[in-house]
């Protein structure tokens, strides 16, 4: 990994911590919305920065001479991403008398399925790879089914819940469809897009998905507690 790549991930590591810090500054006045959703948020762009200054430090990749695999990325997804899908799910939940946490659970394994598999399709020799890179799709066409379906039948019972939670929902949908785009045609997959391309689509990516994704949340709740 060069300088610039490295330089890449402190800046990725700067944004995250000072994003984690906004969202805790923005939990000191939550305007009604529940103090869990302020700490979720620090949460995934926390240790999301954590995550990615081991790749910094040389310590969150592995340098093959086919290619280099980042495992930390890994590291990173299976705590943020299930904890994306979390908020999502309990937004669509807000006038629900009792959390459904049967759909919960399923989405989580569905996600740290997902994100396993993915890891075991690096380290797999090309003529293994593409099995558990389809499997992690199929993981990811069950999440999706989810959001659109049972959760956004249930945001649906409010007419201003269910246009902020069809919005998340499009944000996060958009942004997680990229992600194995990213993973086959990068370094990972074909290896049409190598070096500094794959690294700026994975520090991109996330910024988006993570930040992005809490700013608007937040404040829509916010918005609807108003």
């Amino acid at each position: 990994m060069n300088s610039i790549e490295t330089s890449l991930h402190i800046f990725y590591f700067i944004v995250m911590i000072s994003s984690a810090i906004y969202f805790y500054l923005l939990s000191r006045k939550p305007k009604g919305v529940p103090l869990y959703e302020y700490v979720i948020a620090i949460v995934i762009t926390g240790w999301s920065g954590v995550a990615y200054l081991s790749i910094a430090l040389g310590q969150g990749l592995l340098e093959r001479p086919e290619k280099t695999i980042y495992f930390a990325r890994y590291l990173d997804w299976v705590v943020s991403t299930p904890l994306l899908l979390l908020p999502l799910a309990l937004t669509a939940m807000f006038y629900q008398k009792k959390i459904n946490r049967t759909l919960i659970a399923s989405l989580i394994i569905a996600d740290v399925f997902m994100i396993l598999t993915g890891l075991i399709a690096d380290f797999s020799p090309d003529t293994l790879k593409y099995i558990w890179y389809s499997l992690g799709l199929v993981a990811l066409a069950i999440i999706l089914r989810i959001i659109w379906g049972p959760l956004k039948r249930m945001a649906n019972e409010s007419d201003q819940l269910a246009k902020h939670y069809k919005r998340m929902a499009i944000y996060l949908t958009s942004f997680w469809v990229l992600y194995p785009l990213a993973w086959f045609f990068g370094a990972s997959g074909v290896g049409l897009t190598k070096g500094m391309v794959d690294t700026l689509a994975f520090i991109v990516l996330p910024i988006f998905s993570k930040v992005g994704f809490g700013i608007l949340d937040l404040h829509g709740l916010r918005k609807i507690k108003e």
